[in-house]
């Protein structure tokens, strides 16, 4: 069948406003993590929340970390079989009903569940999306269309923070979660509507054991992690086990994936710099700013005393700068190459590592949402062109592996930065506050003092109840907070420079003239979709 003429350079005729509902449905993946962020001070409190403790706020999230990371390879590689259209309403629709279930959840355990129900939704969501705008868009729109999307990333951040101060001010914590299902049901009609159905026109066959390797590869390797954050010890079998059979597995899969004539994923792709280079800068720039997400929300409401609301606005400045910069990268990247753009991004994003060591006590806020800015300006001149360059690396017809690896990278990252940067932060926190809990009077029981040690909520809440007696323990919890806070952002800033090397070295400059090869050139929206 011959190309149509207002399809055959020019992608789907509906493409933006396909666009638009994928960027919605992007939105409740996103906006779920940063309503949360700000939910976590009030599910940890005993009469307006559940009552729960550090280890199981932390949990609450990396529950729906383990299990998106986990199955994101999976479901794309599932996706690109069986339809990703079909495969993205799936997920849509086990969001919503976690989501639900997430809301009125009456113990902390059965949060951490509903959490890993909605991390299951979630991995089925995310790859189709990036996948689907691949395939509808001619390569010289993709670029604007990815920058369009990551920006996306941005107005959740705004969203997120906002909708979620705004509910806890008017309703129970729990709506923090419920909000997602009118998101969930307004997505499911666009989609039905709009989104047309892609799959790869001949997937070959099935690779069982490259799938299942992935799967326990990530799980083990993301459990480790996140074990690893919990205990503040890396040294122990419990961390080095699963981090070494994490690695392990994942060095089998890519072993076996490029010995079978039918890869789940061609690992020999990574020879290609776009691809490798683009993966390593995303997995380091999501690293070093997953930190600044974890602390910047206890910083804000426990040290500044900000409301969750006055906390949501805050990062606004963050998101504005997604906002501006995200749809522009891909001007950028054709004016000076995709070199010089995410290198200069990933120096932005360590500038602002840095200049959260301005931020104290006492700091006028305004500061704070400075180098907000600056740093979601980095971040958005690395995320759109690292993934378009992943993108551009692979056929079409494998675009969900390639979106799966692209959001693989980054959650493992995101996992791997809060254990590493917030057990960093607790270590230092603890021993920060070891002297002020040991001049407690001899009433308050050993067990008492190691719990209110191990944060600053914890910290907090002792002194509430001790009255007058606890009133000492405030301004040295506030500092020791920010102490921790100041080291495990000089950590952040280390590994943004490192991804800034690891780009200047390695990632190519201005992109090559596109191929006119059958693999590249856009097919017609019927044969293509």
């Amino acid at each position: 069948m011959p190309p149509h003429p207002s399809t055959e350079h020019t992608g789907h005729p509906r493409r933006w406003a396909i666009l638009g509902v994928l960027v919605f449905s992007l939105l409740v993946v996103v906006l779920d993590n940063t309503i949360l962020n700000v939910a976590l001070r009030t599910i940890a409190d005993p009469r307006r929340g559940l009552g729960a403790t550090q280890s199981e706020l932390e949990w609450s999230i990396n529950s729906y970390t383990l299990v998106f990371a986990g199955l994101l390879f999976t479901f794309g590689v599932i996706g690109d079989r069986l339809g990703r259209k079909r495969v993205l309403i799936a997920g849509m629709a086990v969001f919503g009903l976690s989501s639900l279930a997430s809301a009125y959840a009456q113990t902390p355990e059965q949060l951490i569940a509903a959490r890993a129900l909605m991390g299951l939704g979630g991995a089925a969501i995310m790859p189709q999306t990036l996948s689907i705008i691949t395939n509808v868009f001619d390569p010289r729109e993709r670029g604007r269309a990815i920058g369009v999307w990551s920006g996306a990333v941005g107005l959740a951040v705004a969203i997120g923070p906002v909708t979620g101060g705004l509910l806890l001010s008017h309703f129970w914590w729990g709506s923090v979660f419920l909000v997602n299902v009118p998101i969930v049901a307004v997505g499911l009609a666009g989609m039905l509507w709009l989104v047309p159905e892609s799959r790869n026109p001949d997937p070959g066959r099935i690779d069982p054991l490259g799938v299942l390797l992935s799967i326990v590869g990530l799980v083990a390797l993301s459990y480790g992690i996140i074990e690893g954050g919990e205990r503040g010890r890396w040294l122990e079998p419990a961390v080095l086990g699963p981090i070494a059979v994490g690695l392990a597995v994942i060095a089998l899969f890519a072993w076996h994936e490029a010995r079978t004539d039918h890869p789940a994923f061609d690992v020999r792709l990574f020879r290609d710099p776009r691809l490798s280079v683009a993966v390593g800068s995303i997995a380091f720039c999501f690293f070093a700013t997953s930190g600044v997400f974890f602390f910047g929300s206890f910083y804000l409401q426990s040290v500044r005393g900000l409301s969750p609301l006055q906390a949501g606005l805050m990062m606004l400045p963050f998101a504005a700068a997604q906002l501006i910069f995200s749809p522009r990268s891909a001007l950028m990247v054709r004016r000076y190459g995709a070199r010089a753009v995410c290198t200069t991004g990933m120096l932005l994003v360590t500038a602002a590592m840095l200049g959260y060591q301005l931020c104290d006590e006492n700091t006028p806020l305004w500061v704070f949402g400075a180098v907000a800015f600056v740093q979601g300006s980095g971040m958005a001149n690395v995320m759109p062109p690292a993934t378009e360059s992943v993108m551009s690396a692979l056929p079409r017809e494998k675009a969900g592996a390639g979106s799966a690896l692209n959001n693989t990278a980054r959650q493992v990252a995101v996992a791997m930065g809060v254990a590493v940067l917030g057990s960093l932060l607790a270590s230092v926190y603890r021993g920060e506050m070891r002297g002020p809990l040991d001049r407690l009077p001899a009433g308050v029981p050993e067990d008492v003092r190691h719990v209110a040690g191990e944060s600053i909520e914890g910290t907090l809440s002792l002194a509430g109840r001790l009255g007058p007696a606890g009133e000492a323990l405030i301004a040295p919890a506030r500092e020791a907070f920010v102490h921790g806070m100041h080291v495990a952002a000089v950590g952040s800033a280390v590994m943004a420079f490192l991804g800034a090397l690891l780009v200047l070295r390695w990632m190519p400059g201005r992109s090559a003239p596109e191929p006119t090869g059958p693999a590249s050139q856009a097919a017609p929206a019927e044969q293509r979709l």
